[in-house]
């Protein structure tokens, strides 16, 4: 109990750090941006710059003009109770626009998380099956190529050669938007295909690019485990190959993948605000973009939290539930983890 009491305190911990430092760094952008909307607003609509000033302190969760503490309490009180503020450019709550665009981010976040370990640990305990064989050198030397590239230039080349190439399956899936015009959401076949081809290049961006790293991981762990001494004593026993490969080498050899399966997730959710503007795919990470490209303090930090959020959710979530799919780790329950 005290060792996940200890993991839960380092989550609300590194949560709370998160949040101070977006707002130590909202606080350091010069007062000229607020003064800088004040004058351009009230030249375009003719308001009073005070009420102006008003409405932007608002939007921004905090009074520029008050003392750090007092601005600092004020910015945590409102993230305790979930206000993130109003989106100077789209005129809008970041809450209203989160819970728009998180829905279809996690779309391609799963695919691209499924995809990818489906593929990595599949091939890689084949690869180290048929270690030394020519099987094994290919992939080997294809992982290494495919690791080198960017997530983005692959995404740009399946934008050439699927969306807009002359292959049979130019159009299958589309290189732009997340969703086709006149296709209404709901629960029908046609808007889950849909949402399903429009997320399938951005999540097999990422898939192309990731996979070789986590498949040679695999492919090291099943070799070791190959070697294990209960191995061994399973084949002279006579138990069948393939049950070996799966209940002994495979269940043992995946497990120092997993903790990478939920960090992946993180990765991939800050790559997604380069990725979501190659294919103009609406969610998380282009509002982000267009925070950051319109100087939309209360957006950046908005979207900048809830990635973090993610990200420690994920490793909390990983620290917890380790102890149960290992129990040679049971010791970390009595405060020491293995």
């Amino acid at each position: 109990m005290n060792w996940y009491l200890k993991r839960a305190g380092q989550a609300v911990f590194t949560l709370w750090a998160v949040v101070s430092i977006s707002f130590v760094l909202a606080w350091s952008i010069p007062g000229s941006m607020v003064e800088r909307y004040v004058t351009q607003i009230a030249s375009s609509t003719g308001q009073n710059p005070e009420a102006i000033r008003r409405t932007i302190a608002n939007q921004l969760m905090y009074d520029p003009e008050a003392p750090v503490y007092e601005a600092y309490l004020t910015y945590m009180s409102n993230v305790l109770q979930g206000n993130l503020g109003t989106s100077w450019t789209a005129q809008s709550e970041v809450n209203a626009l989160l819970v728009d665009t998180v829905p279809w981010t996690l779309l391609v976040m799963s695919l691209a998380t499924t995809g990818l370990f489906a593929l990595s640990l599949t091939l890689g305990a084949v690869m180290a099956y048929r270690e030394g064989s020519r099987f094994d050198l290919a992939n080997t030397a294809i992982g290494i190529v495919t690791t080198s590239i960017p997530y983005y230039v692959a995404g740009i080349l399946l934008i050439l050669w699927v969306g807009y190439g002359d292959g049979p399956i130019t159009g299958l899936f589309p290189a732009r938007y997340r969703m086709a015009s006149g296709v209404s959401p709901g629960p029908s076949l046609e808007f889950v295909s849909a949402a399903l081809r429009h997320a399938t290049l951005p999540a097999l961006s990422f898939v192309l690019t990731q996979y070789g790293l986590l498949a040679l991981a695999m492919r090291g762990n099943s070799i070791q485990t190959l070697g294990e001494d209960y191995v061994e004593v399973a084949q002279l026993r006579g138990i069948p190959e393939r049950r070996i490969a799966l209940r002994y080498v495979g269940r043992n050899a995946i497990l120092p993948m997993y903790t990478s399966l939920l960090l992946a997730i993180g990765f991939m959710l800050g790559g997604s605000v380069i990725l979501e503007q190659i294919f103009q795919y609406r969610g998380v990470g282009i509002y982000m973009y267009q925070g950051i490209q319109d100087r939309d303090v209360v957006l950046m930090m908005g979207t900048f939290l809830v990635i973090t959020v993610a990200v420690v959710i994920a490793t909390f979530v990983a620290d917890v539930t380790y102890s149960k799919l290992d129990p040679r780790i049971k010791a970390g329950e009595q405060g020491e983890a293995y």
